[in-house]
Formats: structure tokens, sequence, C-alpha cells
């Protein structure tokens, strides 16, 4: 079966991660068609629609039976999907996968190299490595968590620094024997053994852990300087509630994962909107933070939010989509530190900020 793919489906590398095999394609135009690039996060695939007048490029592709279904388990579609097509040049017949709805901005293949080729490659390889394993409903379901699992790799690609700790690399000092997904879902479970490089240069004994695979977040705390108000949430949390706590409410500051290809700084912003209904002006960068390395890959990207407070009044927030109940307080940050001193803020994050603040405090209270 030979097939027209366009948009970031007709990069060969990303097709060699779903396919699991080299591909050879040649260059296509298909006549009174358009390739759109959607809105939303990076894990979102291009679309390729009639357009009267237009053409639309991309590449052909001699598919089996087999190909065929990993392509279709990489981008939820269906075999039955796709319809035959006219490429100018082919004598025989051409299928593709056209999509009814035309909503997006002309596809720019250079510029989505630029910004999300690498990323495109890694959220193939996150989804293709449940194949045979992951049923693709799941992957339908869960397919932008599985991206924004890709990105917090990318994100983690990012250098940090060894002034004082060892500077020896995951790569140089770690041996990694076996790693296998003990459970796959939105969040992941890994079984895996290592050896690393000791202090004294010689290798540790043969070590087996488990990890929980989790994402990269944005936590932002809002704060008005004028006023010396800050913004906290609360809401019903599972960890506490496993935990058999009695009050599984928790007070937190502003948090969300970040989304495949969205940086850090507008997730943050996103999220502010989102759970308090806030618009902020200012991001000033507080910390980046593993949240409990022994044992989760869980990273915190930490922000103070400046912003007019003086109206805000609380109020209820969340998306219902995503089932969240969100209640904001808008308190003066020493009422805030005593919550910390009486133990009633027992979020580790909420009160790493509010003491972080506690040394900012006086510089941007001076510059409101």
């Amino acid at each position: 079966m030979k097939v027209f793919l366009s948009g970031a489906l007709a990069d060969p590398a990303l097709l060699e991660i779903v396919l699991d095999r080299p591909v050879e394609t040649s260059a296509a135009l298909l006549p009174g068609h358009a390739v759109l690039e959607p809105q939303g996060g990076a894990d979102r695939l291009t679309l390729l629609c009639v357009a009267p007048g237009g053409e639309a490029s991309g590449v052909l592709l001699e598919l089996n039976e087999a190909d065929l279904a990993r392509l279709c388990y990489f981008t939820g579609w269906q075999a039955g999907d796709f319809v035959e097509v006219t490429s100018p040049g082919e004598p025989g017949p051409v299928f593709a996968r056209i999509d009814a709805a035309a909503d997006g901005s002309p596809w720019d293949a250079a510029r989505w190299s630029a910004r999300n080729g690498t990323l495109g490659c890694e959220i193939a390889r996150e989804i293709m490595l449940g194949y045979d394993r992951r049923p693709a409903e799941v992957v339908r379901r869960i397919r932008p968590y599985l991206a924004a699992r890709a990105w917090s790799r990318a994100l983690a690609a990012r250098e940090t620094p060894c002034t004082l700790r060892s500077d020896r690399t995951r790569e140089g000092a770690v041996r990694i024997l076996s790693d296998r997904r003990a459970h796959d879902g939105f969040f992941g479970m890994r079984d895996f053994t290592l050896q690393h490089e000791r202090f004294d240069g010689s290798m540790s004994e043969v070590i087996h852990r488990e990890g929980f695979v989790a994402y990269d977040a944005a936590l932002v705390l809002p704060y008005d300087p004028k006023r010396d108000l800050v913004l906290l949430i609360e809401q019903m949390r599972y960890g506490p509630l496993l935990r058999e706590d009695r009050h599984p409410w928790v007070l937190e500051p502003v948090a969300g994962l970040v989304d495949a290809g969205e940086s850090p700084e507008d997730c943050a912003r996103r999220e502010a909107v989102e759970e308090a209904g806030l618009h902020l002006s200012t991001l000033e960068p507080m910390l980046r933070v593993y949240a409990s390395p022994g044992y989760t890959s869980e990273f915190f990207h930490c922000f103070l939010g400046l912003c007019d407070l003086g109206d805000h009044g609380g109020g209820i927030n969340g998306l219902d989509s995503e089932n969240e109940d969100i209640r904001s307080h808008v308190l003066p940050f020493e009422a805030a530190m005593d919550l910390v001193e009486s133990g009633e803020v027992n979020a580790g994050p909420l009160a790493m900020m509010l003491l972080w603040l506690a040394r900012a405090r006086d510089r941007l209270r001076s510059a409101a």
C-alpha cells in the first residue's frame, strides 16, 4: 500500500522510529489539498485538508500491513481512514488520510524542524515504546502526557552548575544494565539495575531499584509587593489521601504540568489563569529543583509571579475537564509565614517558596 504522508509525518527520522525500520521515501505533491499546523501542543499532528487550488507537499512511502498498524498506533488513526487520492506521476493507487476540519495555520516545515523536530522524534519514541503493551485507546487518551514526558527529557538536557557537587555525567559514570517499564500510564514506573562510579573511583555493586516517572511542572507563587499579599490555592490531594491523612485538602502554590514544547514560564502564566483567575505581570525565577530525587523524576520550575492582588477576593477556579476544584486565598505575607510555622502549610514546595520570598521580600517591596 503506497501512502502519501505530509507535515511532521514526512520526516524520515520520525518515520524510522514509528515503523522501527529504515525508510525510503520519495517527494510528492497532492493537488487540491493543503497541509496545516494545528492549534495546541507539540504532540498534535499536522492536518492534511482539502483546499481547492492548493497543493500539498509530502512524501510517498510503501507500507505493509505491520507498518500500517504501527503508523495507526502512533497517530491514533484507523486503517479505514485512508482514502484513494491522485498524486501526479504515480500510475498506481495512492492513499492518504484527509482531515475534514481545516482549522490551522499553513504548515512551515523549516519552523517545525527548528522548534519541534527533535522533540517530535522523542514523542514518537515515547509512544512507540508502548507498542504491543499499551492499548491504542490508552495512547489516544494520554497522548499529551506521553509527549510531556518526552519534553521533560529535553528540558533535563539543560546544563546546571557543578561547583560543589561532582561533575561526572550519566553517560560517563553510570551503567544502566537493564531498564523495564513496570507500569506505563499517566504516570510510569521503571524497574532497573545499574552500576555507578563511586567517590573512590571504583564501580558500585549492581543495584536494583524502582523509579517513579513523572513530569516537569511549573510552580508560581503570586505576590503583590505593594500590599505585601500572597495568593495560595487549596485543593484535595491524592498523596495525603493515600497516606490516610484526616485532612487531605492542602495549601499549595499555583502549579501545573509543562506541556510538550511549552516553556515553564508560559506554563506558569497559563496555570495562574486556570487555577486562580489571575493574570501575572512579571515572573521572577526562584528555584529549579527535583521534588524527591531518590525515587522520582518529577522536577519543579518555580517562579514568583508579581501582580496586583488588591481586588482579588479569592474564589473557586479550575478546569472541569481535569476535575479541578480549586479555592484561592489572598492573605498577608506574615499570615502565610504563620501557617508555615504552625504546620498548616505542609506542602514542601509552598513552604520552600515562601521562605525564598522572605529573603527577597525587602528588595521587592522597595522596588514596588
